[in-house]
């Protein structure tokens, strides 16, 4: 089973905002990194190097996996060719939406906005 964690890797930190830097850039609102699955086998994997980041940002979190390879300008990046997602896989999702965290600012902004919130969670789903 994968392990999620919120605390990026200090040896990963410069491949991680390199791959927000680079699916930022297709993206009408910016995401933030709110977690990494797998760290440490992230930490042993050399080149190329896959990541595979929890990513959130306005209302919406998404887990997305890069490959990181040295290129002639630097970090060549792209996704991870993973073709159709396994049952297992989909089970994951549901663990990770939404990962410990990311919800933090999105509720105080939206009770300042609001009188009441209703916050439904339904089998591992926001």
């Amino acid at each position: 089973m994968s392990t999620v964690s919120e605390t990026i890797p200090e040896a990963l930190q410069p491949d991680v905002d390199a791959a927000l830097e680079w699916f930022n850039r297709d993206q009408p609102i910016p995401f933030e990194v709110t977690g990494i699955l797998d760290p440490d086998a992230a930490l042993v994997s050399d080149t190329p190097r896959e990541l595979k980041l929890v990513l959130c940002g306005g209302d919406r979190c998404e887990q997305r996996s890069f490959r990181l390879a040295p290129g002639t300008a630097g970090r060549e990046i792209g996704f991870l060719e993973d073709g159709n997602p396994t049952a297992g896989e989909a089970e994951r999702q549901a663990e990770l939406d939404p990962p410990p965290g990311p919800r933090r600012s999105w509720l105080d902004r939206t009770l300042d906005r609001h009188e009441f919130t209703v916050v439904l969670f339904y089998r591992g789903f926001w």
